[in-house]
């Protein structure tokens, strides 16, 4: 099979791999569309993301679907040809987490994540024709969620979770700063939970264009000299630039929440912070997704259009040319997909 294979800093290929055999417990995905994450980016570009560093060449992606080919001994419960998503991620150890977290298993101290480096062997992403799957992490795509659209149910999860970290929305006024595809999908996310105005903040006119489309009241493009809204109750930072944290932290008002959802980097950056004290602002981190992810299915099965947010088509033959546009902020690009697999006729499958 097919996979798209980073081999180092800014060294991408499509390697030719063995057909992965499911094993007891596991299903045999034929993967169909590939989102392209900022992690794929930081691996392509500089060999790691954060503090996960490549030191073995690693198949790519985590914002995956298809459809299952075979299930391998002891599984249940599917059946061959379902369209399926994946849960990319998988705690390792049995231990129990201390009461603060219960059930917060994206804070588990080992979690083994598609395509991530954290851990040595590497664990490969889903960008390749076929993926060995463990039942567990497969989450059947509702009728009416294609699998194009069941690619984005992870970023989608993510951005579910930052607003369920904010508590009720309903009725409040809320500024997301950073239009990426998680930011503008934190847009959709707050509207969907009943948020009463969302203002969405970039310094790109084409980012701002999908977080209106996927429901911002208001726009403002900061590197044309518009200024965030004062005293907003409610701000997700979605941008992870640490210069943008004190102009984030002087718009949100006295004793409101900034939800940090944005990755901020893995090393020491200067940043403006005294309102967050003189202010008294609650801030909160925001990781991933506990199993969002179904949350983020039942939402576009029920009407959440996600469509706006897909700019870019690239088929699997062509992931360097689709990871050099995701990572061109004059493309235009929001979220960019990669076609997986191709079916007998020749045509997507």
């Amino acid at each position: 099979m097919k996979a798209v294979v980073v081999h180092g800093a800014g060294d991408l290929r499509i390697d030719h791999l063995p057909d992965p055999v499911p094993g007891a417990g596991e299903v045999l995905i034929a993967m169909e569309w590939g989102g392209i994450c900022g992690s794929d980016l930081a691996y392509w570009r500089h060999g790691g993301s954060g503090t996960a560093v490549l030191k073995h060449p690693m198949v790519l992606g985590h914002e995956v679907a298809g459809r299952i080919v075979r299930l391998g001994t002891g599984v249940a419960g599917f059946e061959a040809g379902q369209p399926v998503t994946v849960h990319p991620a998988r705690t390792v150890g049995d231990g129990a987490l201390p009461d603060r977290i219960a059930g917060r298993t994206n804070l588990h101290p080992r979690v083994r994540y598609f395509g991530s480096a954290a851990f040595d062997p590497h664990t490969d992403g889903g960008f390749s024709e076929f993926r060995a799957v463990r039942a567990e992490q497969l989450r059947p795509l509702p009728d009416g969620v294609s699998t194009r659209h069941g690619a984005l149910a992870e970023p989608l999860a993510v951005a579910l979770h930052a607003v369920h970290r904010a508590g009720d929305l309903r009725g409040r006024h809320v500024l997301v700063n950073g239009a990426g595809p998680i930011g503008s999908l934190v847009v959709a996310a707050a509207k969907l939970r009943g948020a009463a105005t969302v203002v969405a903040a970039d310094i790109n006119d084409s980012s701002l264009a999908v977080a209106r489309a996927l429901g911002a009241d208001e726009l403002r493009n900061t590197a044309r000299g518009d200024l965030l809204p004062d005293d907003v109750e409610l701000v997700f930072e979605a941008s992870g630039a640490p210069a943008a944290l004190g102009p984030v932290l002087r718009a949100t008002a006295r004793g409101g929440t900034l939800v940090q959802v944005g990755n901020l980097p893995g090393t020491a950056a200067p940043a403006v912070l005294g309102d967050l004290v003189t202010r008294e602002i609650t801030w909160i981190g925001s990781y991933r997704f506990v199993d969002e992810i179904s949350d983020a299915l039942r939402a576009m099965r029920d009407g959440l259009d996600v469509t706006p947010l897909i700019t870019h088509t690239f088929d699997l033959d062509q992931a360097a040319e689709a990871l050099a546009v995701a990572a061109d902020r004059t493309s235009g690009s929001s979220k960019v997909l990669l076609r997986l697999g191709q079916d007998p006729a020749g045509g997507p499958r």
